[in-house]
């Protein structure tokens, strides 16, 4: 249980399950509460994926998954009620076919459903709102995952920094740097996920000539 969110069982898609494990357990680990972390408003904004079938994902139940266009035109509508110019105030119509490079025309049709939108069309889009790829397209497990690993790595950076702290002496150990700067506990973590002993084996591969590239001091 992840205070009134169950992991999701086999039924849901590709890697959520397992991430949603991941973020319960780092929560865990940092002593903080799963809530702050399974807000299902707030992942909702970040994924794109509606309120509700974020709840129910959460859960371990299937909710059905849009096509491709009812997806687009759901989550650009998200984007257009949430990310707001700095006055508070949506973005028109023009500006978004400014910003995209489309005509209004284009960005008209795209908005009211007239027209379905190519990769090109999303990818503008997508960069217009300062949103990463595929949030526009991405199924809905998928874009939750996506939305909770970003949260994996802000956990394990806090985690890091609590233990750099509790030692301060790791400050000055280049491995330990090198550990932070590519990201190779966040790394190891989902490579413990991964299914055979193939996928994992060639995760070790790597971060063993990353390893070797630095030494630690002599004492």
């Amino acid at each position: 249980m992840t205070d009134g969110f169950e992991v999701p069982g086999a039924t849901a898609t590709g890697l959520l399950p397992a991430v949603v494990a991941r973020v319960a357990q780092l929560a865990d680990r940092l002593g903080a509460p799963h809530s702050e972390f399974f807000d299902a408003d707030r992942l909702s904004a970040a994924s794109g994926v509606p309120e509700a079938v974020v709840r129910s994902l959460l859960n371990g139940r299937p909710s059905g998954e849009p096509d491709l266009q009812a997806r687009f035109l759901q989550r650009l509508g998200l984007l257009r009620r949430t990310r707001l110019k700095p006055g508070g105030r949506r973005y028109t119509q023009q500006e978004i076919a400014d910003g995209a490079g489309m005509s209004r025309q284009q960005a008209g049709a795209l908005i009211n459903g007239d027209r379905r939108p190519t990769m090109e069309h999303c990818d503008a889009i997508q960069r217009f709102f300062r949103v990463h790829a595929g949030f526009l397209t991405a199924e809905d497990p998928e874009a939750l995952a996506g939305a909770l690993q970003r949260t994996e790595q802000d956990l394990l950076q806090r985690l890091a920094d609590r233990e750099r702290q509790a030692d301060p002496a790791t400050a000055d150990d280049p491995l330990e740097r090198l550990l932070q700067d590519h990201g190779v506990r966040g790394i190891a973590w989902r490579a413990a996920q991964l299914p055979t002993d193939q996928h994992r084996d060639k995760v070790a591969e790597w971060l063993d000539m990353l390893l070797e590239s630095v030494k630690r001091p002599e004492s």
